[in-house]
């Protein structure tokens, strides 16, 4: 059973895909108020790791522990009450809604058809007030200023910003982000670095990255996959010193 100090832990996940073994037997813990870093090649299956939490794949096998307690693998619709939160390597905006009804959408995990659908079921108050928490998310990515215009107006570092604040929205205890640092610029990745550094204080932070420098400069430890399986795990040190990583 995971300490008291454990928000996760993954224990002995497999996901098969057909013929092919995805993970094998792998082992996550994240602990709380830390930035986990999952590195690996491509193929390795850092997302597919992220794609269980999710609910997007069903495990083999493998079970999982939220806050020190067992529970089934999560639905998609599950994550928000469970205090999860995920971004996506591309984004995935709706390009004609505005900025601030993509990070509406970010409060239930609702689908765009259910944001009209709860639209259609709040009063007056209630829609205020979800719009409120959607410009507060903004605010704290500094993107408060581009809330009303249409997502597909935005610069690519804006919607980077954008799809982290659809994530902010529901005040999750675990936030995945998923090569969040991919095709930023060196001034917005000192940015990023120090959003996440901000983060830690309310969130624990699992993060799939290429961007190795960025790794090292905001994860507290790192989990190195391949072929499916973790070969390293344990602070910066001792990652870069273990023989299969180097």
């Amino acid at each position: 059973m995971a300490d008291h100090a454990t928000v996760l832990s993954i224990n002995n996940l497999s996901v098969n895909f057909g013929g092919l073994q995805a993970l094998n037997k792998v082992n996550i813990e994240l602990r709380k108020g830390e930035v986990l870093g999952l590195i690996g090649p491509n193929g390795a299956g850092k997302t597919t790791v992220f794609n269980a939490l999710s609910g997007i794949v069903i495990p083999a096998e493998g079970s999982l522990e939220l806050y020190g307690k067992s529970v089934s693998w999560p639905k998609p619709h599950q994550l928000v009450q469970r205090g999860i939160a995920r971004t996506l390597q591309g984004v995935g905006l709706f390009p004609d809604l505005t900025v601030a009804e993509n990070v509406m959408l970010g409060a239930s995990h609702m689908s765009r058809t259910g944001l009209t659908q709860a639209f259609l079921g709040l009063t007056r108050k209630d829609e205020e007030a979800l719009r409120n928490r959607a410009q507060s998310a903004l605010e704290r990515v500094y993107a408060g200023s581009v809330s009303d215009r249409r997502a597909d107006t935005l610069s690519y570092p804006d919607t980077k910003r954008v799809s982290i604040a659809r994530a902010l929205i529901s005040e999750p205890k675990i936030l995945l982000l998923d090569e969040p640092a991919g095709g930023l610029s060196a001034q917005d990745i000192e940015w990023f670095n120090a959003l996440v550094g901000n983060l830690k204080s309310v969130t624990s932070i699992i993060i799939v990255e290429h961007h190795m420098d960025v790794v090292m400069s905001i994860c507290d430890r790192i989990s190195v996959l391949s072929f499916g399986e973790v070969i390293a795990s344990g602070s910066k040190d001792e990652v870069r010193s273990n023989p299969p990583v180097s």
